[in-house]
């Protein structure tokens, strides 16, 4: 298969190089490009860069720098802006997790999206920790070895994989989860310029608040990677039961 390879840490990121050398050794890939920000653009979410132009820059063989977001990257990457035609996405490694509510922030999560969006099976991949990249690269490959297996370009789900910063051999194994949740996150941190005008910083995310048995948090702590489902259509569908009174 022909795989696009984006992320939200940057080209640069020692996780998506990584991952980039791992795939290319897969024999499951024909072919391997990175498409990914110039920049770290982490907790990009899913946001598209409408009001200025984008740029694409060739740094090496099958490697590609754009000044915009991951989604703005994944965009390109299927939609025509260079002479290639992926089967699937890949998004990571990210260096830090992307477990409970930060799936609503992740610019990883988003780039994983945006190819589901766009037809084609996607998953994103995150290193607890920044150090054991090789380790979440292995398992990376595990996955798609078995997602390939699976029929999903009619399906509406991505899959989100979240890696114990462990040396490989000190990985107890995988397991199915659901995302946790988070406690709210900390206040913001407000400081001041060297004009002495306020400036604030968004505080840092809140700790696990429900990371019970089952949860992407939970099997992380115990040294198993999670591997999460995730559904793209938010329709909570029995609360539209509850509400159809509103309208009769």
């Amino acid at each position: 298969m022909n795989i696009l390879l984006s992320n939200d840490d940057g080209y640069l990121a020692p996780g998506i190089r990584t991952l980039f050398t791992t795939l290319r050794q897969w024999p499951g890939a024909s072919r391997v490009v990175m498409m990914a920000p110039d920049r770290n653009r982490s907790a990009a979410s899913n946001s598209l860069t409408l009001m200025d132009p984008l740029r694409i820059h060739q740094v090496e063989e099958d490697i590609y720098s754009v000044n915009g977001t991951p989604t703005d990257c994944v965009h390109l990457g299927i939609n025509g802006a260079i002479d290639y035609r992926a089967d699937m996405v890949v998004s990571g490694i990210n260096a830090g997790a992307n477990m409970g509510d930060d799936v609503l922030y992740s610019g990883t999560v988003a780039a994983a999206m945006e190819g589901r969006f766009l037809g084609k099976p996607a998953l994103a991949v995150s290193l607890v920790g920044e150090r054991h990249f090789d380790t979440a690269a292995y398992w990376t490959v595990w996955v798609l070895e078995h997602l390939v297996q699976q029929d999903l370009r009619r399906s509406q789900t991505i899959i989100n994989i979240n890696v114990p910063d462990l040396p490989l051999d000190a990985i107890q194994g995988a397991q199915i989860t659901r995302l946790g949740r988070r406690h709210m996150s900390e206040p913001v941190v407000c400081d001041r310029d060297p004009r002495g005008l306020p400036i604030y910083w968004i505080g840092p995310a809140g700790g696990a608040a429900d990371e019970g048995a089952g949860t992407d948090f939970h099997a992380v702590a115990q040294g198993y990677v999670s591997i999460t489902p995730l559904q793209i259509d938010l329709t909570d569908y029995s609360l539209m039961q509850q509400i159809q009174t509103w309208v009769q």
